[in-house]
Formats: structure tokens, C-alpha cells, sequence
């Protein structure tokens, strides 16, 4: 992806281009137009320019000294993947960017503002204003302009999801969303995550990594009516049927011209500040503007009844792969490289299979105590007895999305690996059987995962639970479970991950991820209000060497057992007389 020009040659002609633009440093964020998690090889400018791959961070090029920011999922790989003295790295936690700009001297700082949200700069104007430095818009990114051999922008082929796995009609969808913003006199809404456009239309696309997405810009109208601008050669006539007479697809060079139309033309449009580039917010008069969510992402994350059916078929697919890579490990010799290949192959073998979810995260002894750790030919290890083994993987099927880690022995694992497995189970146990009333958010659950891990003076640096989406991506918002603050209350058919984990550094990780679905809780005789719980999706045996059957209650014992009963029986039907005896034996109570 990035040529074999060393970092230090990059960093040195992003800082001749900055002198060139009478610019002191530059705000290098890891986001593309679409302020995506995950982006095309065009957008990677971060990793071009630090080594830096994870799928979030933020780098500031000064004239001077330079810095990186990360969190706490990858403040070890930046360790070891940024050359520390091109690049100072930083946990945002300790440091955030604004910190660093307020102990620099005044400055004046380009960004690219189609990489930032308004939220984003205000946080940094806001630091800048304390020390007299300035933040500068820059008409063309300075990275663009010095990154030689960067990959094309992808423009591929947008296609229909058809409504036997979506299951309503896009225009129903228009439909119920334009009267929302119509009953608050919203004239439209300018959209701009990918993800919710391609649910809104049904559509699918290939323009990122791993997710099913097609890199666009939609305005919807309260009317119904919806402005989509692709290329002509990422459509053809049955996408022009799919999308029916109400929708008009215009070329993305005519954006600009529209926004002007819209200006003259309307009164109230909405954009969302989170996730819209501040570009569209210039381009509009302020007066006009209505800051508000995305309106789709909350009817986006809570799947109808055919989306969490497909769930359920998609994580059978997902299972009869990992049973079977389970079963292949504990005789296999290889190496992570030769896991995650492993795995993917059997993923493959399905063809139901549409793509993996993200790159497989497989990793062995230390590294696994890297949160979000990616092997490499260089750091490709083998998988050797006395460590742990965790990976972290998925899959794309037309039917759903899957995301599931499992943390296994390899050999005998000591008391206090099993003793820390134990208590990353009880938490995840406790987040999986709890019910709560309606309007509870996940960072008011988040406790329940950690709170076995405190008693013992430990915890974890990620959140516990992050939405899915249905066959888009694998990391959904608005709802998520964390200690960060989040308060967008839980609601049924939405889909989280419960991952709560330990990282031991230098020695192994742990971690055990399902994934479930919010469902209106069956009534208590004698209760007073309505109550939500989650049912599991995933149907992947949990290890059984790693438990300390001592530390669980009978509570957690019987959750566990139930859920193991769950595997054997929906599972063991799809697989062959041999997996059958093994999964026997890897369900088996305790």
C-alpha cells in the first residue's frame, strides 16, 4: 500500500510543503471524507505518514517536533509500529491533542476540512485560542500533495440488498424518516456516513476494507424524495430500478453546486456535527443549519425482525467455521499468520461467506496483550504450548455481520491465567443475563463486565460492547457499552458486542466477545415496569481448561452451561460425526 520511502524522508517533505504554505504543523487525522472507522488505502494518510495502522488516532506535524495521540487499544502498537524520535506518542487518556496544543507556542495549524467535524475543531480551537495559535483551512490537503504512488480513489459498483434480508422497502424507510423531519420542520438532511446511506437505500458497495460500503453523499428531502451523487460508472439501469423515480443520482462534482442550490432554497437543513466534515457546514449558512444526530442511526441499529433472524443464520454460518478451527487448533502446528489464514479458510468454505468482517486479530503469548494487535510477516509467531492464544475475528454474510473473540490454551495454562479467564467470564456473564428498564444506557451496564476484574484490583482499556450493524459495519453506533459517557438508551433489536477482557503486558491477553441482541424481557409476576435483557447470537464454545470452576456462583455456572447446552444443540445438526464428538466434550456442563 505505501511505498518504500522511510518515514523520516515522509515527515521531511510534509514539513517543506507546510514552510511552502506559510503553515507551522499540520492535524492528520485517521478519518476519510466520510469520517469512517475504516477507510480506503487513498485515505490512509496517517499510516503514510507515522507507520502508524490502527483504525484510530491522530497525528499533528509540527515545523519542530511531532506528536502522536491513541487510546488505550493501541498505546502498545504505537510503541512499536512509530518511530519515537519522528513522532512523540501520547495515550489521549494522559494527553490529548488539545493538551499538546496548549503547551506549544503560538502557532498556525492547517486541517483539512473535509477530515474534520465541527465537534472535532472546536475541542482544538478551543486550545488553540488559549495560546494564540491559529487553526487554518487548507483548500488541498499537503499530505495529497507529497504523497507519491497514493492508491486511486476506489469507485466501485453500488448494488442492491434485497428486502429478503433488509426487510422493509427503502421507500418506507424514506418514508418514515422525511415525516420526522418534517413534523420538526426540517426541509432536509444532509447525509453522510456511508453506512446509513446504504441502509436507507437498500444498497451495498465495496469501497472500504471488509464492509459492505459504498462512499457517498445523500440529501434527503421531507418529502420523501433523495439526491444521490455517484459516479456513472459505480451504477447501472437495476440500481436506477432498485432506487425507483424518487431518487435522483447526480455526479459527486456537482455537490458543491447543490449545497449552493440548497442555500438559496431552504431554510432548515440538518447535519450532524459528529459525523458531517465542517466542509458542508462553510458551504451553508448558519442560520440554516439544524445540528442534529443522523436520523438514521437509531432506526439503523434497531434491526426489524428479519434483519435479527438473518443474525441468527449469519452466526451459524460464523459457527460451524470456528468449531471447526477450535477442533483444528488443538492439533495444529503453525504460526498466527497460519491461524488467521486457517480460520479464514474455513469462513471460505461457506459460501455464504461475503468477505471477513475485519482483519483477523491472531495472536499469540505477548501480543495478545496488545489490544488490537496486527501480526505482520515480522512479527508473525509461532503458536507454542504454555500461552494463550486469542483471536479476535468475523464475518461479512448477506444475512448479517458476526464479530467473536475466543482466548484458548495452548497446553496447560497456570492458576493465574485461569483465574483472570474466570473473571472476564464472570463479567461477561453478568452483562449477558442482566435485565434493566427501558431508557438504561450502556454506560450505566458497563459496570457489570469490570466489576469482578475490580474486586481484584484489575481492569481493561477498551469498552465492554459496540454496536453491529446488519451485513454493513462491523463497529455500529450510537449505542455502545463503555465508561464513557453515552446517552443513547438501549433498545430492542439493537446489536452490541460484551467483550470485557484482561491484558497482562508482556505475557498474554484475554478476552471473550459475543455478540446479542436487546429483547423485551419477559414480565415478573409482581414487577412494576417494562424491562429489556439480551439474548446471545454467537454459538462458539468458551474454552473449559481456562475455568476456575471455584470462582463461579450457581448463577454463573447454570448462564454458562445453558448457553453451552444452546451451541451443541443448534450447532451439532451442521456438523460432521467427529465435530459433533468434540463439541460434545466442549460443551459439557460444569
Amino acid at each position: 500500500m505505501h511505498e518504500n520511502i522511510p518515514i523520516n524522508e515522509r515527515l521531511r517533505t510534509i514539513r517543506a510543503e507546510l514552510k511552502k504554505r506559510h503553515l507551522d504543523g499540520f492535524i492528520i487525522p485517521h478519518t476519510d471524507e466520510y469520517q469512517g472507522e475504516y477507510v480506503p488505502p487513498s485515505a490512509q494518510r496517517l499510516a503514510w505518514a507515522t507507520g502508524f495502522t490502527g483504525s484510530a488516532g491522530l497525528a499533528i506535524v509540527s515545523r519542530q517536533q511531532s506528536a502522536i495521540f491513541v487510546d488505550g487499544r493501541y498505546i502498545l502498537a504505537v510503541h512499536k509500529q512509530v518511530d519515537q524520535s519522528l513522532y512523540q506518542a501520547y495515550h489521549s487518556k494522559e494527553c490529548a491533542p488539545e493538551k499538546w496544543i496548549r503547551q506549544q507556542p503560538p502557532t498556525k495549524l492547517g486541517y483539512d476540512p473535509w477530515l474534520q467535524t465541527p465537534n472535532d475543531l472546536a475541542t482544538l480551537q478551543s486550545a488553540c485560542d488559549k495560546v494564540g495559535s491559529q487553526l487554518i483551512s487548507c483548500e488541498t490537503n499537503p499530505i495529497d500533495t507529497v504523497w507519491t504512488n497514493r492508491p486511486a480513489i476506489l469507485m466501485t459498483a453500488v448494488f442492491p440488498h434485497p428486502i429478503a434480508y433488509a426487510g422493509e422497502t427503502s421507500l418506507i424507510k424514506r418514508h418514515n424518516i422525511a415525516k420526522k423531519l418534517a413534523d420538526k420542520d426540517i426541509e432536509a438532511a444532509i447525509i453522510t456516513a456511508p453506512e446509513s446511506i446504504a441502509w436507507l437505500l437498500n444498497i451495498r458497495g465495496s469501497d472500504v476494507p471488509h464492509a459492505p460500503l459504498p462512499l457517498c453523499v445523500a440529501i434527503l428531502y421531507q418529502t420523501s424524495a433523495l439526491t444521490l451523487f455517484l459516479d456513472s460508472c459505480q451504477y447501472n439501469a437495476e440500481l436506477q430500478v432498485h432506487l425507483g423515480n424518487t431518487v435522483t443520482i447526480l455526479p459527486p462534482n456537482q455537490l458543491e453546486t447543490v449545497c449552493e442550490s440548497l442555500k438559496a432554497s431552504h431554510k432548515n437543513i440538518l447535519l450532524d456535527p459528529k459525523r458531517t466534515a465542517i466542509w458542508f457546514f462553510n458551504h451553508l449558512k448558519a442560520t440554516q443549519i439544524i445540528k442534529a444526530a443522523d436520523p438514521c442511526l437509531i432506526p439503523k441499529a434497531c434491526k426489524n425482525a428479519v434483519e435479527i433472524a438473518g443474525s441468527h443464520i449469519a452466526h451459524h454460518h460464523d459457527g460451524i467455521a470456528l468449531i471447526r478451527f477450535l477442533h483444528w487448533m488443538e492439533t495444529a502446528k503453525t504460526t498466527e499468520i497460519g491461524a488467521a489464514d486457517q480460520l479464514t479458510q474455513f469462513r471460505s468454505d461457506n459460501k455464504a461467506l461475503q468477505d471477513i468482517s475485519f482483519e483477523t486479530i491472531s495472536a499469540v503469548g505477548s501480543h495478545a496483550a496488545m489490544i488490537h494487535y496486527q501480526v505482520t510477516p515480522d512479527s508473525n509467531q509461532e503458536i507454542t504450548p504454555h500461552n494463550l492464544y486469542l483471536v479476535d475475528s468475523g464475518g461479512q454474510y448477506l444475512e448479517g455481520t458476526t464479530d467473536v473473540t475466543r482466548t484458548i490454551a495452548i497446553g496447560t495454562p497456570t492458576s493465574e491465567q485461569k483465574q483472570r479467564f474466570t473473571l472476564v467470564l464472570k463479567g461477561h456473564i453478568q452483562l449477558a443475563s442482566c435485565r434493566f428498564p427501558k431508557g438504561t444506557t450502556g454506560t450505566q451496564l458497563d459496570v457489570l463486565a469490570r466489576q469482578a476484574l475490580w474486586q481484584a484490583g484489575l481492569d481493561f482499556e477498551h469498552g465492554t460492547g459496540h454496536g453491529v450493524g446488519s451485513y454493513l459495519s462491523v463497529h455500529e453506533g450510537p449505542q455502545n457499552i463503555s465508561p464513557h459517557l453515552n446517552n443513547i438508551a438501549l433498545k430492542a433489536g439493537m446489536i452490541l458486542s460484551n467483550e470485557p477482557g484482561y491484558y497482562k503486558e508482556n505475557a498474554y491477553g484475554i478476552r471473550i466477545e459475543n455478540l446479542m441482541t436487546v429483547l423485551e424481557a419477559q414480565e415478573i409476576e409482581g414487577g412494576e415496569q417494562a424491562m429489556l435483557c439480551f439474548e446471545t447470537l454467537t454459538r462458539v464454545p468458551i474454552d473449559l481448561t481456562l475455568i476456575e470452576p471455584t470462582l463461579l456462583n450457581r448463577q454463573e455456572k447454570a448462564w454458562l452451561n445453558r448457553y453451552h447446552q444452546k451451541v451443541f444443540k443448534e450447532m451439532s445438526p451442521l456438523l460432521t460425526p467427529k465435530l459433533q464428538s468434540w463439541l460434545e466434550n466442549a460443551t459439557r456442563p460444569i
